[in-house]
């Protein structure tokens, strides 16, 4: 598993923290990258169309910090992640699992700022 150590964080005009993360094109479609951020593992992943989620990488299941090595998928329209170890699918916009709605990954905000992936901290 790729671990991303970030760098100095970078304070928005709104007084958001967003903390750098990697090159935009260092993400592979379709493949999770993992980050701490905060003292959080976040799975971050870059979809065939371009777009970014971010969640958190703990498999609320088995425990293990997993998620950034599931499998990228949809069902329907929505972009999921299946987990690893027991393949539960993951919403990647809201972070439930679609079998088990009382179940669900963080959420985090993420987004682009000069090629470079940021993603908020709270």
């Amino acid at each position: 598993m790729t671990i991303i150590q970030n760098g100095p964080a970078t304070q928005a005009s709104t007084g958001t923290t967003w903390e750098p993360i990697c090159a935009y094109t260092d993400l592979l479609p379709e493949r999770g990258a993992a980050a701490l951020v905060g003292g959080h593992q976040i799975a971050i992943f870059r979809t065939f169309d371009g777009r970014l989620f971010a969640v958190g990488n703990r498999d609320p299941y088995s425990g293990a910090y997993v998620i950034s090595r599931g499998i990228v998928g949809t069902r329907g329209e929505e972009p999921v992640v299946a987990a690893p170890m027991h393949k539960q699918p993951f919403s990647l916009t809201t972070g439930v699992c679609l079998d088990d709605p009382a179940t669900a990954l963080p959420i985090y905000p993420v987004r682009v700022a000069r090629g470079t992936v940021e993603v908020r901290v709270a």
